[in-house]
């Protein structure tokens, strides 16, 4: 079974990412919408995926400074898992 996201923290020049690849990309506006609540975010981009992956899209996340990007992933995380579950009792 696929699974509906994959999370990766990444580590760019400037500043550490979180990159969400959404098995359905479809979901990527949604997404970005549904994460949007976090205070904790300053930016969300929806971006084309250059690596290897299996999504050709990605969400890719800036956090404020000194925001714990671990403690992000993991709220993250669950917050998608919720809206995934959420989604499936839906239907």
């Amino acid at each position: 079974m696929l699974l509906p996201f994959r999370s990766e923290i990444r580590n760019s020049p400037t500043r550490q990412t979180i990159k969400i690849f959404l098995s359905d990309e479809s979901l990527d506006n949604e997404i970005k919408n549904h994460l949007e609540h976090f205070t904790e975010i300053e930016l969300i981009e929806i971006n084309e995926t250059v690596e290897q992956n299996l999504a050709d899209e990605n969400l890719t996340i800036f956090l404020k400074d000194s925001v714990d990007i671990n403690r992000m992933k993991a709220s993250i995380d669950s917050s998608l898992w919720w809206y995934f579950e959420k989604d499936m009792v839906d239907d």
